[in-house]
């Protein structure tokens, strides 16, 4: 594959891509770089865990990249997730690579990297290196990476965690940080202290935050993919379940949670059934078919998104029936996840615990 093959592929995964020119030059003298994105061990899987992850790690991997997925059970700890229990947070481990195998990604072409196996001596070296190299200012802002804001923080611990996150990078030896834009500060960090470590910098290629079945916070104003901080706010998270779609929910908890997701006429900026669509739907299927009365014009198929988004945006398309095909793809994406954990013991068993555990946030 041509070197521009693999930069197209790079641009339709990364909202944000910190710098063009250098991913263009990494790809001109690797043939095989290596990407990380790194999860908590923390709850049950949800769309843009079990989905939307695995679908983009497969225009990564048709790019030659080497991916490494980092399961980052000591900043579990360190965030009090599971209750800051690490063996329970283990065992999320556990279930998170069985719900990735069941989405599709293959551990011969993707390397599960526990970090607690790769915490030595050198990776708190450079912890320290880091820290000494990053304001407090700095550091205090990168905190928003964990999920929290600076005034939730209460053990000093937590603020290791964009200092070790930051370490992640150069101890994994990634050429390029794959993970979402809520990591972008972290991931920016590396940059600019690689050069006083003697280091060189990270690609970062960031990908798009879904948006919760509720849409922006503020629906009322006028919204773009790149206001970063908006998106990272409204992003579908697990600790809001009623606004996000799980790995395990069944065809009709689909259907009704996508039937009460915000859904105006005519907004294509502020409607997460078009987000899903363009970043989901459209990348997992060839075409999106809308099933409705001839009345109301009968079935239509889409070809692509931008098809799709004029339609609504000119009024063409009820966002009730939107909503209809939107859960009948993301079930279809769904299932295979779903049955998995029915009908595998050993899945069922780790889904069974996870489920049972009392999510603190």
């Amino acid at each position: 594959m041509d070197v521009e093959t693999k930069m197209q592929l790079l641009k339709g995964v990364g909202e944000e891509i910190v710098t063009l020119s250098e991913l263009k030059e990494l790809f001109e003298t690797k043939t095989h770089p290596v990407a990380y994105d790194g999860f908590e061990p923390s709850g049950l899987a949800h769309l843009p865990f079990g989905v939307y992850r695995a679908l983009l790690l497969k225009d990564l991997l048709k790019a030659g990249i080497r991916f490494k997925l980092w399961l980052a059970d000591w900043f579990a700890w360190i965030n009090n997730k599971m209750g800051g229990d690490l063996e329970r947070i283990h065992k999320v481990g556990e279930y998170f690579i069985e719900v990735w195998k069941a989405a599709g990604i293959d551990p011969k072409s993707v390397e599960f990297v526990w970090a607690s196996d790769r915490m030595d001596k050198e990776y708190w070296k450079r912890v320290v290196l880091i820290a000494k190299n990053s304001s407090v200012k700095r550091a205090t802002r990168a905190l928003s990476i964990m999920g929290r804001k600076e005034g939730e923080m209460t053990e000093t611990a937590q603020f290791f965690y964009p200092m070790m996150q930051t370490s992640d990078i150069f101890h994994l030896k990634v050429d390029i940080c794959q993970l979402g834009l809520d990591q972008r500060r972290a991931n920016m960090l590396a940059r600019d202290v690689a050069p006083r470590l003697g280091l060189k910098k990270p690609v970062v290629v960031s990908h798009h935050m879904l948006m919760s079945l509720g849409g922006f916070k503020e629906p009322d104003a006028i919204i773009r993919e790149t206001d970063i901080e908006r998106q990272i706010e409204s992003k579908m998270s697990k600790s809001k379940p009623q606004s996000c779609i799980f790995m395990h929910d069944s065809r009709k908890e689909i259907i009704g949670k996508v039937a009460s997701a915000y859904c105006a006429p005519k907004d294509i900026y502020n409607n997460p059934m078009l987000d899903y669509s363009k970043h989901i739907i459209f990348r997992a299927f060839s075409e999106m078919k809308i099933e409705r009365e001839k009345r109301f014009g009968g079935p239509v198929v889409f070809g692509s998104y931008e098809e799709l988004e004029k339609a609504f945006k000119e009024g063409q398309l009820h966002p009730n029936d939107l909503k209809a095909a939107v859960a009948n793809s993301l079930d279809r994406l769904v299932k295979p996840v779903r049955t998995h954990f029915e009908k595998n013991v050993r899945a069922k068993k780790l889904y069974e615990f996870v489920k049972s555990q009392e999510i603190t946030r």
